[in-house]
């Protein structure tokens, strides 16, 4: 099944017929190709965040469609589309569970989309394949998969988020601006984890984000968004010929 991305005429209205109605999304018609690596810029209020809630089923459409993998998702709410989609908060405590280990946060994470038993089945086989991963990281945190998730530090958490959210069967990844609250070090750390996993599991990847600078390194298509409707819809081979301070004039 390839998993692509359908929006068309898409509206979202909070507060309708009210002084404090906003109209975020205004009729965006947009398809994403699955394994695609979609990045969305845009100044606050301009409806990237809203676009990438509409996707994920957190909020529902006030009118228009959502096709995923040619399937109508538009009335779906997000735990019905949990089992396509994974998604990466601003916040790393958003994606785990402080007080669990890093054992069973991974654990948790490979049965999201499953039939829960009484028991969390973790095995040595398990354990092993978890410190494969975590050891990608070069974080020597494969060394600590029994320490507390709430032990580590923001940049930990969300690295790890990140892995978690490829241990289920997740075909879509949506980056909800996942290095706002890192330092650069961890945040450059998050983004090559995120490109490695988008490139190796052929994730169809939307990232949200005010950074210019992952904006114009990372991602196969750029998008720009304003006052609720794509203003600049940027292919592979433009965004390549793109120069990074193009995009700061952007919003110049």
């Amino acid at each position: 099944m390839y998993f692509e991305i359908a929006l068309t005429n898409l509206h979202k209205t909070f507060n309708p017929g009210k002084p404090n109605q906003v109209n975020a999304v205004n009729g965006v018609d947009l398809n994403i190709k699955a394994g695609e690596f979609v990045v969305i810029v845009g100044s606050n209020g301009s409806g990237k965040t809203t676009l990438l809630n509409l996707i994920s089923g957190s909020v529902l459409p006030t009118s228009g469609s959502i096709a995923i993998a040619g399937i109508n998702a538009t009335k779906l709410p997000d735990y019905n589309r949990s089992k396509w989609i994974a998604r990466v908060f601003q916040n790393p405590v958003s994606g785990t569970a402080s007080e669990l280990s890093i054992l069973d946060n991974f654990r948790l994470a490979a049965i999201r989309t499953k039939a829960k038993g009484l028991t969390i089945g973790i095995n040595d086989d398990f354990k092993k394949q978890v410190k494969e991963k975590i050891a990608l990281l070069g974080m020597g945190l494969e060394k600590k998969i029994e320490q507390p998730m709430g032990t580590l530090s923001g940049g930990q958490r969300q690295a790890l988020t990140l892995l978690m959210s490829v241990m289920d069967d997740c075909k879509i990844l949506l980056l909800d601006e996942p290095t706002a609250a890192l330092d650069p070090r961890s945040a450059e750390l998050v983004m090559h984890t995120a490109d490695n996993l988008s490139r190796e599991f052929k994730l169809t990847t939307i990232l949200v984000t005010h950074n210019l600078k992952d904006a114009y390194n990372y991602g196969s298509r750029l998008i720009q968004m304003a006052e609720g409707v794509i203003i600049k819809d940027v292919d592979t081979v433009h965004k390549s010929h793109l120069k990074q301070n193009d995009l700061f004039e952007w919003f110049g």
